[in-house]
């Protein structure tokens, strides 16, 4: 006997399986907007999707897909990323997407660009990359 099903016993002696109700998988709330972080690094790029209260729906990144080496930090590879979070928000009910952009890797622009093509509406691009005020401290003078 598998789990989650129940066996009934007819007066007759026949045994009928009755599985039991199962919750429908289409019953996940739907969104409208959301907020799409790109993270673009030298050697990877992570793309992750969130509502606009701030919490994560989805993600994904050149290395997940498989890209391996230095193969993760092209732009061929964040457009395969962008590709495929456009598909996991047209999923969800994404309509548009706020793009908050953080890193200097070249899979900043390809990623984007590969999300809008599938048919979202990008409402507002912002980059959040950061900079230094002062940047590193020098080295000290050589003492000879």
């Amino acid at each position: 006997m598998s789990m989650g099903k129940k066996r009934i016993v007819a007066q007759s002696g026949i045994t009928a399986v009755v599985a039991k109700p199962t919750i429908a998988t289409s019953s996940k709330k739907k969104y409208t907007h959301g907020v799409l972080y790109i993270q673009s690094t030298y050697n990877n790029t992570k793309l992750t999707l969130a509502d606009s209260a701030g919490q994560a729906l989805g993600w994904s990144s050149s290395g997940a897909l498989g890209f391996r080496g230095a193969k993760k930090g092209t732009t061929f590879a964040a457009g395969k990323v962008g590709e495929l979070m456009a598909d996991k928000a047209s999923n969800l009910g994404i309509k548009e997407v706020e793009v908050v952009i953080k890193g200097v890797g070249s899979g900043r622009e390809s990623a984007m660009r590969a999300f809008a093509s599938k048919g979202i509406n990008l409402t507002a691009i912002k980059d959040a990359t950061p900079i230094p005020f002062n940047g590193p401290k020098p080295k000290k003078p050589r003492r000879v």
